[in-house]
């Protein structure tokens, strides 16, 4: 068998890269798949054209540079690449060309301003440590240690903290971005604003069971306007059983005062829970409710009467309620990209509570793609469509930053 003999793309992409064959990979090479490509949802086929591992801005530009002047290929980055639909790997399209953000992991904080320069590609769990070793510092964040702070901190960021201090994305003052025409910017409030609006919330289309009561008992908690901010809480649903969980991020005083034990009598006791990072075949869905929208205590007897007689032997499955809500609802709906900020909470499992809402339409978090969701563009960015579909065919309106559900170019 005769050697591989490398195409236009991959001679190109190569080149972007410096000549340093280690620094991208194409399907020619052994173990491609599993370790290059090597997809989080393993039910959704991949086949990328290329995966990259770009070391600076400029490569990042080179390689976007191929894409556009080789007619037909698409781009998408993948930072801690745990997207439910393998979207950083273009999610299905064979024209897909990986830039990995892996080599981003570059940090510095300015101790006058503790404004702190984050790499994409650095892990939740490295940010964290970095933040903390630099002046005990940290930021509101997702609770999975291996997520990837690109997508974090522009898809959303919520995690326990947010009630208290807002998502992710609402403190960063900076993005630096490689646009589809391979131009670098650096986009704030005051430079390029219409980019930095969309890279909160829509990145990944411009850059690179018995528990009836306790459950409603729990929705009647988190749907308290006087609640604390300072609580957070997650209900998980599996075949077992239910976990409500609970951080309180306050003195014991102030935690005594919410007086969880005349609430959840039984068993009561918080511990936390982890979900890990393991790859596996899986399918997701997911709605968002808000104070208008709360689930009908009818809905929650059907949601469970359904879980009850559900086959429990075929397949793992698993029911997640997150609270959301509190300082990241303080920021108004048009501020930035991201579509829900009116929003409760979050469900991970879906049918039987949307039947519950006749003649409603219900948004999605784009945090937890679906797949196979109808309309995923209005469903995960709402009234902020319209101005994303603009930005859209400005910024690229070929649609080189592509994924199956990103936001499209108006027409």
């Amino acid at each position: 068998m005769g050697a591989h003999q490398s195409t236009p793309i991959e001679k190109c992409l190569t080149t972007a890269v410096g000549g340093i064959v280690d620094l991208v990979a194409f399907p020619s090479k052994l173990l491609y798949q599993s370790q290059d490509v090597n997809p989080y949802n393993q039910d959704i086929q991949v086949h990328p054209v290329a995966v990259t591992y770009p070391t600076i801005v400029d490569q990042v530009s080179a390689i976007v540079q191929c894409a556009t002047s080789k007619n037909g290929y698409t781009l998408q980055a993948r930072g801690g690449g745990r997207s439910y639909g393998n979207y950083g790997l273009g999610g299905g399209d064979t024209t897909t060309i990986v830039v990995d953000l892996r080599n981003f992991q570059a940090f510095s904080m300015n101790t006058n301003t503790w404004e702190a320069t984050i790499g994409g590609g650095t892990r939740l769990e490295t940010v964290m440590r970095n933040l903390l070793e630099h002046g005990n510092r940290a930021i509101a964040h997702g609770t999975c240690p291996d997520v990837g702070i690109g997508g974090n901190a522009t898809m959303g960021g919520l995690g326990p903290t947010s009630r208290m201090w807002g998502s992710a994305m609402d403190h960063v003052i900076e993005y630096e971005v490689v646009l589809a025409n391979a131009t670098v910017v650096k986009a704030s409030a005051t430079q390029f604003p219409d980019i930095f609006w969309a890279m909160k919330g829509a990145e990944n289309s411009f850059r690179i069971v018995t528990n009836f009561k306790r459950f409603k008992d729990w929705q009647t908690l988190i749907s308290d306007p006087a609640l604390s901010r300072k609580f957070a809480s997650q209900v998980v649903i599996t075949a077992i059983g239910m976990i409500i969980s609970g951080t309180y991020f306050g003195s014991q005083a102030e935690f005594d005062a919410l007086n969880m034990k005349s609430i959840f009598p039984d068993h009561f006791k918080f511990e936390f829970l982890h979900l890990g990072s393991i790859q596996s075949s899986f399918y997701s869905k997911n709605l968002v409710f808000t104070k208008e929208d709360l689930i009908p205590e009818s809905t929650i007897d059907s949601f469970f009467q359904y879980l009850d007689n559900a086959d429990k032997g075929r397949l793992i499955w698993f029911a997640t309620f997150d609270l959301k809500g509190g300082a990241i609802n303080d920021i108004a709906p048009a501020a930035t990209a991201y579509g829900h900020r009116d929003a409760l909470f979050y469900l991970g499992m879906n049918d039987v509570i949307y039947r519950g809402f006749p003649g409603r339409t219900l948004g999605s978090y784009a945090g937890y793609v679906d797949p196979e969701l109808p309309n995923p563009q209005q469903r995960y960015f709402g009234s902020n469509i319209g101005e994303l579909e603009r930005l859209k065919s400005i910024i690229d309106p070929n649609d080189i930053i592509h994924n199956p559900q990103c936001i499209r170019p108006a027409k």
